[in-house]
């Protein structure tokens, strides 16, 4: 199974510095660890936890990704800094 990991540095008060969430589009999940690499061996972790309840509820895992990448271009003069 391919599954596509977003990335997003977490800025909350609530975390450390340098934790980031793994967003799983896919599987409408999402994960956090320390670092890009933390953040990644989490969205492992839970994916693999994903499939192995399925499996234990004899339910299918056949996904098949459908990969979208848009782009949407926003106005400098409406984007302002809090």
């Amino acid at each position: 199974m391919t599954c596509e990991i977003i990335f997003e540095k977490i800025q909350e008060p609530d975390f450390p510095a340098g934790y980031y969430y793994a967003h799983i589009p896919l599987l409408d999940l999402t994960t956090h660890g320390m670092g890009l690499e933390g953040a990644r061996n989490a969205a492992e972790d839970l994916i693999k936890l994903w499939i192995a309840e399925k499996e234990a509820n004899g339910e299918s895992v056949n996904i098949l990704p459908e990969l979208l990448h848009p782009t949407m271009e926003i106005e400098n003069d409406a984007l302002q800094i809090a």
